[in-house]
């Protein structure tokens, strides 16, 4: 009777095994894996949060207003820069729901081109000109500094979202940031190919069949986005290797679009909008080779688990 009785007493001190349990119930479900519900979110997040959105909106509403009466290559950054700002929009919504680090650091060099724009926007009118502006231009530097302060604080917080949807364990937690890195390399991807598109319309020295070509290349990001999107939420190893294969084409005639732009380099009276093809290429290729070497770790840890912690409490993937 001793030796049961010790045997239960040393069962009973036996320590209890950890809980590797996510903690992701009260998370709710998206395409690009969970997001905390607002109630989460401290007040003074949220009044920064609000305050974020009504300023691009307000961006927005502005840009759209001098999109018509400006010139053509005004018009041309103009353009970029409203569809730089609606992405912002995603950028700091999953930068502050998610916890995503890499969004919130777009988000912060985006609003920094704006202001920078701004800043030489205004620097070029003339002396009758500033005084009706200067309003709108303090207003925009002051909340564009509100802006990048918060969001640079955001970004030095603790993020806790690959231990709540990953659990304890640190190769969860791995492969949830590397999915998380993927999707924003996507949407950086998605963002600079519509640029690009923009941009090559509008170069003198392109001819009618690569407006067409470009004019297509939307369709075609899309497109390809759709498909990556799936084959990582559904572990589809052939959809990510048609997405690799997408990709091919498409680098290859940028390669051509820049070996065009730069011969025909200085026939024009200004170089702005090639220099910004340049440079909008050169960023293109590098979010693409991030992007491939993340999409390669995502790939290499389908089938270990991480789809069903993401996605077990909500049920089905399918659903």
């Amino acid at each position: 009777m001793e030796e049961g009785g010790g045997g239960g007493d040393s069962a009973a001190a036996a320590p209890p095994l950890p809980n590797l349990t996510p903690r992701h119930r009260q998370l709710i479900p998206t395409p690009c894996g969970p997001i905390k519900p607002c109630s989460e979110l401290s007040f003074p997040v949220k009044i920064y949060f609000c305050v974020t959105i009504l300023s691009l909106l307000s961006v927005i509403g502005l840009t759209v207003e001098t999109l018509v009466r400006q010139t053509e290559e005004d018009f041309t950054i103009s353009l970029i820069q409203l569809i730089g700002v609606v992405f912002c929009v995603y950028y700091v919504t999953r930068g502050i729901l998610q916890e995503n680090r890499q969004e919130l650091i777009v988000f912060v060099l985006s609003i920094l081109l704006v202001m920078f724009r701004s800043i030489v926007n205004f620097t070029v009118l003339s002396a009758e000109q500033k005084p009706k502006l200067l309003a709108r231009f303090i207003l925009i530097l002051l909340v564009g500094s509100f802006d990048v302060i918060c969001a640079i604080i955001l970004i030095q917080s603790q993020s806790m979202m690959a231990f709540r949807v990953g659990g304890a364990l640190e190769s969860l937690q791995s492969q949830y940031f590397m999915l998380n890195l993927c999707f924003s390399m996507l949407t950086f991807d998605l963002q600079a190919q519509l640029c690009l598109c923009v941009l090559l319309i509008s170069l003198h020295e392109i001819t009618l069949l690569h407006n067409i070509i470009s004019a297509a290349g939307v369709l075609w990001a899309c497109l390809k986005v759709t498909i990556s999107i799936i084959a990582i939420l559904k572990e589809l190893k052939p959809l990510v290797w048609i997405f690799l294969g997408q990709n091919i084409p498409e680098v290859v005639y940028l390669i051509y679009l820049l070996y065009t732009v730069i011969r025909e380099w200085g026939k024009g009276n200004s170089y702005t909008l090639e220099a910004a093809f340049i440079t909008g290429s050169c960023i293109s290729v590098a979010i693409k080779s991030v992007l491939f070497w993340a999409l390669i770790h995502v790939y290499r840890s389908f089938g270990q688990g991480l789809r069903e912690r993401m996605f077990s409490s909500y049920g089905r993937i399918d659903s």
